[in-house]
């Protein structure tokens, strides 16, 4: 463990180097669902966050705790988050449509905090992450590691992208799910859309 001297205070729980999370995971509330706001399945949510930026990035997948007979699925993973008129309008990957968007309606949605790594080789250190190579699931180059950003509730890689635009990436077992320190390479599954966001911003 390179620990000496590292930008961050503490290492990081980060998938494990058999490419496995090993976490300890306890569901927090993040928001309540209110009702529909469009016809493409955006709804308006009630806060339980205090950084909703950091939870609302597209690709989280969110546990759901609905009432009986809803036919809610246990899982919605994120499409899409703005702010209206100081509003939050969340969309899914499994809603489409408004129809949809109303059945949700009064669903709490859940994220898992990932405690402390108690052992400094269940983690990495920033400096241990600099530099590796960033490639898709089938093997597609898409940048190297230029950080690593500690946020209150979720941590986001940095990679900088061929044409130097650096994305902030969910440091999240279901975008990242592999992290080769040996291997010099770290593996990023990105929803649609991601790395194209860094873009525009």
């Amino acid at each position: 463990m390179t620990g000496e001297g590292a930008n961050c205070a503490h290492p990081v729980q980060i998938p494990a180097r058999t490419g496995q999370w090993d976490t300890s995971d306890v569901s927090v509330l993040v928001a309540r669902i209110g009702k529909p706001h469009s016809l493409h399945g955006e709804v308006t949510v009630q806060l339980h966050s205090d950084d909703p930026e950091g939870r609302f990035v597209p690709g989280t997948v969110f546990a759901t705790q609905a009432a009986p007979g809803t036919g809610v699925l246990k899982e919605l993973t994120l499409r899409s988050a703005r702010k209206h008129k100081e509003i939050w309008l969340l969309g899914f990957e499994e809603i489409p449509d408004r129809t949809g968007a109303e059945s949700l309606r009064g669903t709490k949605l859940f994220a898992d905090e990932t405690t402390e790594a108690a052992e400094d080789d269940e983690g990495w250190y920033e400096d241990e992450l600099l530099g590796l190579q960033v490639v898709s699931p089938a093997g597609e180059a898409l940048g190297d590691v230029a950080g690593l950003d500690i946020g209150a509730a979720q941590d986001r890689l940095i990679v900088r992208l061929p044409d130097g635009v650096l994305a902030h990436i969910p440091f999240v077992e279901a975008i990242v799910p592999e992290v080769d320190i040996d291997g010099g390479r770290v593996v990023v599954d990105a929803p649609p859309g991601l790395l194209e966001l860094a873009r525009e911003q």
